[in-house]
């Protein structure tokens, strides 16, 4: 099982450390054996506002790294003309010679969509064929559009990408169809644990690969699901918990309305802002304790093996270590050290 390492950035930074967590990480993620940099594409929310298009911010990975792969997680694709995304994701792809991946995502969220609201109601279809559209360009192939004289014209992406094939993961917040048609469609599966269980995720990994097709897909994801799970790793279990509390517990309140939305079966049909003071903070601290506990990384070295081993039976193939949810930098930097020795005796356990 593979670890890399995964940004949503918790709030707006300032300054010109903005961006120095993503890029510090990215160095220390290629230099430790990590196998991949995520970062996002989100809108109008300070949760993730930093991250407005994953091809601007994967250049910069790409360019301060020379192994790590460089990855969207995820591109709307619904939100995007294939063409923009195929042209943007082939030039992370020559930056980094031949490091690119995209996770894709219809979105969910209809605020985002007003960016392009044509395509809200039917942009899961919209998304299936905007990924094939972008596998073809990556191919080389040409698409036939209408130009801006009502022509039709045909046309090739440019620049032509390093990596012949590019790997695809669809996201899934949980949805069992969407498991299944991600191995329909031989691609991988970017999945996370929020609205899911261990158990329940055991069972859909399962469903998407019996859906695989009988012949190898030209995708070198297909089959391959990572896991994001928020992350920070210490000395001192009772330590981490205390120094996570206070921004993860902020970072649940700040993104409250996309996690229940996300889960669907909590309080459903309920805003967080038609909750009392004292239920919101109820479910908060219920939050938290849930996700401290079991939907995270968070500990020491040693407490995190035995998590790691039922994740990896339940069928995961690579932990994306999400640490950007709110703690200061600087601990996080220095935190990594710890999550690095996590991923060396992951290692050395599955070697022997």
């Amino acid at each position: 099982m593979e670890f890399s390492l995964f940004y949503f950035a918790a709030g707006q930074r300032s300054g010109d450390d903005g961006y120095r967590l993503l890029l510090d990480g990215a160095r220390f993620a290629d230099r430790h054996g990590f196998s991949a940099v995520w970062t996002p594409e989100r809108h109008f929310h300070e949760f993730g506002g930093p991250y407005p298009n994953p091809a601007v911010t994967g250049a910069a990975v790409a360019a301060v790294t020379e192994r790590v792969d460089v990855r969207a997680g995820s591109v709307v694709g619904p939100l995007h003309h294939p063409v923009r995304i195929a042209e943007e994701w082939a030039v992370v792809d020559n930056l980094s010679r031949g490091r690119a991946g995209l996770a894709f995502a219809s979105g969910w969220h209809a605020e985002d969509f007003a960016l392009r609201p044509e395509n809200y109601a039917g942009r899961k279809q919209i998304l299936t064929e905007t990924i094939e559209t972008v596998r073809g360009l990556w191919r080389g192939e040409s698409v036939r559009l209408t130009d801006g004289e009502g022509k039709e014209a045909t046309v090739r992406s440019f620049p032509a990408p390093v990596r012949p094939h590019l790997p695809v993961w669809l996201t899934s917040a949980g949805s069992a169809d969407t498991f299944r048609h991600a191995g329909a469609q031989g691609y991988g599966v970017l999945t996370h644990l929020l609205g899911q269980e261990l158990a329940e995720l055991e069972k859909k990994i399962a469903e998407y690969r019996a859906a695989l097709p009988a012949t190898a897909p030209e995708n070198p994801a297909a089959g391959k699901v990572a896991l994001m799970l928020h992350t920070f790793v210490g000395t001192d279990r009772d330590a981490v918990r205390e120094r996570v509390r206070e921004p993860f517990s902020a970072y649940i309140r700040s993104s409250l309305g996309l996690i229940m939305k996300a889960a669907g079966d909590i309080l459903p049909g309920v805003e967080p802002d038609d909750l009392d003071p004292e239920d919101l903070d109820f479910l908060v601290e219920h939050s938290f304790g849930k996700y401290f506990d079991t939907g995270g990384l968070f500990g020491t070295v040693e407490d995190l093996i035995p998590l790691l081993e039922r994740i990896e039976a339940a069928g995961v193939d690579e932990v994306a270590c999400l640490i950007d949810f709110g703690v200061d930098d600087d601990a996080v930097l220095d935190s990594l050290t710890h999550l690095g020795r996590l991923r060396e005796a992951w290692t050395a356990r599955s070697t022997r």
